[in-house]
């Protein structure tokens, strides 16, 4: 036995062995890598046992001795570090196999549906009845929401003492401007810069008109007016035109009819009622809107010979025709940024 100054290799071997039993019944026990770090701090951190026991050969004077303990010491910090990374390893692989079973995709369910939205069902109308009648040779034209009187009145042939003039009926604001009371405004600029025919365009836009809101009427709504202008144009140039689109909107099952009526601007005039066709009973007619031959003072008003060319003008309302579209019992609805008016007219429906 090596001995040196009480201090024998036997001893010194026995402790060893002591920690290294101690360290494999723990090592054994450890299931995750917080509890294998707190026994790799115990044993081979900076005051651990391994480091505490290799302090000790500062201790040992025989340098036989010294270098027997050394061999002992490294042997078992080799074999606590051995341990340690070899379990490491193994709890690293058990924990990449729990996520890897936690965050497994089967791709044979079915997947998480996302609510479609739609364009607003004025829009929608305005795009249809736009490309409609664009394969009939129309254009979009826009024109200013904020008018003068003589775009919005004079040259449109409304005199000074119509109704259509007072406050009632008119937003005025200050400089003697208005919100115009219909998109005619950009047919009668239109007329007023162009000289080449054919004219072929349509208005779509907001409207303002100081009327009490109720089921079927806004103070503030979409029209949407068009205006052909060119030689030879007839009444019944107009009618087609405006069944057309109707039928192409609403379907085969729909009808139109025609009423005189009297607007300053064209003559004759004519008012445009839509309703579904019934089997029984009285159908429910719903005004859409009016139109009408150009006027010839209007033509003249705007640099035009009524004597050369002819015209027709129609303006449709797309806040009735979405709520008769749709089923919808108040067009004011269209105008309250409310949701379920977009996922309805995703869906097709209404349930309002």
């Amino acid at each position: 036995m090596i001995e040196n100054k009480g201090v024998c290799m036997a001893e010194l071997s026995e402790k060893v062995q002591g920690i290294k039993a101690e360290f494999q019944d723990k090592i054994d026990q450890v299931s995750d890598l917080k509890t294998l770090e707190e026994l790799r701090v115990a044993y081979v951190g900076k005051k651990g046992q391994v480091k505490v026991l290799m302090g000790t050969l500062r201790d040992i004077k025989d340098p036989d001795v010294k270098r027997a303990a050394a061999v002992e010491f490294n042997k078992l910090r080799e074999y606590v570090e051995g341990n340690l990374d070899e379990n490491r390893r193994r709890i690293e692989n058990v924990e990449y196999d729990r996520q890897i079973e936690a965050e497994t995709v089967d791709m044979t369910m079915p997947g998480r549906t996302h609510e479609t939205g739609a364009r607003h069902p004025l829009s929608d109308i305005e795009t249809e009845c736009m490309e409609i009648l664009r394969m009939l040779g129309f254009e979009y034209v826009d024109g200013p929401e904020i008018e003068t009187p003589a775009h919005n009145f004079d040259v449109l042939n409304i005199p000074e003492y119509h109704p259509a003039r007072d406050m009632q009926d008119t937003f005025w604001l200050e400089n003697d401007l208005l919100l115009r009371s219909h998109t005619t405004t950009v047919q009668a600029r239109v007329l007023e810069s162009r000289h080449d025919l054919p004219i072929k365009i349509v208005s779509p836009g907001k409207v303002y008109r100081n009327e009490a809101v109720d089921a079927t009427h806004l103070a503030c709504f979409h029209q949407f007016e068009g205006l052909c202008v060119d030689k030879g144009i007839r009444f019944t140039d107009l009618k087609g035109t405006i069944e057309h689109v109707i039928r192409s909107i609403f379907g085969s099952n729909w009808q139109v009819r025609f009423k005189p009526k009297f607007y300053p601007y064209t003559e004759p005039s004519v008012g445009m009622d839509i309703s579904e066709k019934v089997t029984s009973g009285e159908p429910k007619w719903i005004t859409i809107g009016g139109a009408g031959m150009v006027h010839p003072q209007v033509f003249r008003n705007l640099g035009h010979d009524p004597e050369q060319v002819s015209g027709f003008a129609f303006g449709m309302g797309i806040s009735r025709m979405v709520s008769m579209r749709h089923g919808l019992d108040h067009i004011k609805t269209l105008y309250e940024g409310d949701l379920r008016v977009h996922q309805a007219v995703a869906h097709k429906r209404f349930e309002m």
